[in-house]
């Protein structure tokens, strides 16, 4: 008791959980987009059940993973060396998520811009949009959950020493998390075009992972940077789109 309260005194403390919970909820901004296309592949009545059930996971893991925090920072700790290039179980698990990434979105694309797959979809009377089962979708979103919680809690670890800081801030970003799901799913379903441009960030997410386990540091900065901008152009884009829908209305 006596140490917390040192800690809710130590103003350091408190500008220390601030920026780590931003950074906890910039990390979770690329688990929600694969967890709000990936729901979005199950039946209506499925979805906020399946979103849910994925965001709990992720607190589960990433609170199981703060209680282990000794073994954490062993995952950095090189293990095997292939050509000269060193590997530790968090790189060959960041490049194994990326790799899962670029397959999941690569797969979704073809899926969304082939017009056979979605003919033959309809000749079999099912939606194109309805093409996932439950437990497949539980399985992709906790293996992503893995490896995105590793990556956070290796984040949080090297901000600071502090455990009650980590688990507070995990805890407020999994919340902000949960309480965006909703409509950032219901936002990217009713906007085709911009679950194209969602499957992007995974592709641009999935090779950031890969780089990263290759030793190659990508600031997250610029990433996060990049899909800004290219979201900002696609809201552009939309309200075009409806100014023009309003003019023909009128027009009509």
């Amino acid at each position: 008791m006596e140490y917390l309260l040192e800690l809710a005194a130590s103003p350091t403390a408190w500008i220390a959980l601030a920026t780590l919970v931003v950074m906890e909820i910039v990390l979770g901004i690329d688990n929600l987009i694969f967890i709000s296309i990936l729901t979005n592949k199950l039946p209506v009545a499925h979805r906020a059940k399946a979103r849910r059930i994925g965001i709990s996971m992720a607190l589960v893991l990433r609170l199981g993973l703060l209680s282990t925090v000794a073994w954490i920072v062993q995952l950095t700790e090189p293990v095997i060396e292939v050509f000269g290039q060193a590997f530790s179980w968090k790189d060959m698990i960041l490049i194994a998520g990326g790799l899962f990434l670029l397959w999941k979105a690569t797969k979704e694309i073809h899926h969304s811009v082939d017009p056979v797959s979605q003919a033959e979809q309809l000749e079999e009377g099912v939606s194109s949009r309805v093409s996932l089962g439950f437990a497949a979708a539980i399985g992709q979103i906790l293996m992503l959950d893995i490896v995105f919680s590793i990556d956070s809690i290796i984040t949080a670890v090297g901000m600071t020493e502090h455990l009650p800081i980590m688990i507070i801030a995990v805890i407020a970003a999994v919340l902000v998390m949960l309480l965006a799901a909703e409509p950032l799913a219901k936002f990217i379903n009713d906007n085709p075009t911009v679950v194209m441009l969602a499957l992007g960030f995974l592709i641009m997410i999935g090779m950031t992972l890969i780089a990263e386990g290759f030793g190659a540091h990508v600031p997250k900065g610029y990433v996060y940077a990049a899909m800004a901008f290219s979201a900002a152009i696609e809201g552009l884009n939309m309200l075009s789109r409806r100014a023009r829908q309003k003019r023909a209305a009128v027009e009509a």
